[in-house]
């Protein structure tokens, strides 16, 4: 009887104790809203780019060597990569470095992380951006345009963290980036293996990030998921960008991204959406029928028409 009344006393402790964690989480969560957090300094961080040639990436880069940061660009497009890393030389405050990678080769990941290791040092700040759209029905979808699309949108990001997760899990400490679309929080018609992907890496950050946060020895290490919606594309991505409300929604200039993606990482903001609201959105509608959900996509109706 008395084992029965300190088990219900001790469950009565434990269920108060998390309803007002709870509660304060919220206000915590409210206060930073109004009030957010002070931006960390990013000098002399050796901030490492995937897909630096074009893009948000392109722009990612040079944002962080104006801000003082030594930028490694990665990116499959040499020429591309190397122009990236000319203008961060002439516009940034520190250094700068090009290598021709593809992350969808494990082996050459691995050769140019050691590489990267003994010219510049550990890597501090690891972004992630590149993906490979699959824009065709499911029935269409060749099968090397799907295994591309895996290797690039997924397993790539295995790869990079094999390479440099253990050092900055070794140092405790380390900032990771990951930039998903719209695809990893709703399914998109057409775009089958490239939504597969990209929930795919939504669960690949949420596993890493308790992962770390369990492991004394790694909680200095901060992660941030940002979703990219598909009308903040690249003009060479889309031959039409469509709009239902035009007033509403618009096309947000890679470099207001980039800048917004880079406020994210520096106020350690564990998943962000650009627009911002639209994660709002998108996690209200997950609690709503599904016809719900539907309704507003087809009220929206804003998409991109891939050439």
């Amino acid at each position: 009887m008395l084992l029965r009344i300190y088990s219900l006393l001790v469950l009565l402790y434990d269920v108060i104790y998390l309803l007002l964690g709870c509660a304060w989480a919220v206000i915590e969560s409210l206060y930073q809203f109004i009030s957010p957090p002070k931006e960390k300094s990013v000098v002399g961080e050796r901030v490492l780019i995937v897909g630096a040639g074009r893009g948000i990436g392109r722009e990612l880069t040079l944002q962080f060597a104006a801000l003082g940061a030594d930028v490694v660009c990665w990116d499959i497009n040499s020429e591309a990569n190397e122009a990236t890393k000319q203008h961060a030389l002439e516009q940034g405050k520190g250094r700068a470095y090009a290598y021709t990678c593809n992350v969808a080769e494990r082996d050459q990941v691995i050769r140019i992380a050691e590489k990267v290791r003994k010219d510049v040092g550990d890597i501090t700040v690891l972004i992630h951006c590149c993906g490979v759209p699959s824009p065709r029905s499911l029935v269409a979808q060749p099968a090397p345009a799907v295994r591309q699309t895996m290797d690039v949108s997924i397993l790539s990001h295995f790869w990079i963290l094999e390479a440099f997760l253990p050092q900055m899990r070794k140092n405790n400490k380390g900032h990771i980036v990951a930039l998903t679309s719209v695809a990893g929080l709703t399914g998109i018609k057409d775009q089958v293996p490239l939504c597969a992907s990209q929930f795919a890496v939504q669960g690949l950050i949420e596993a890493l990030s308790e992962e770390l946060r369990t492991t004394k020895s790694s909680n200095k290490i901060f992660l941030t998921l940002v979703h990219i919606y598909p009308f903040i594309v690249s003009s060479d991505l889309a031959q039409d960008i469509r709009l239902r409300i035009p007033s509403y929604f618009g096309v947000i200039d890679p470099k207001d991204a980039a800048n917004q993606i880079i406020t994210a990482m520096r106020r350690n903001y564990a998943e962000i959406s650009i627009p911002r609201y639209l994660l709002y959105l998108g996690n209200i509608l997950r609690l709503m029928p599904r016809k719900v959900s539907i309704m507003f996509r087809d009220l929206l109706d804003t998409g991109v028409d891939f050439g």
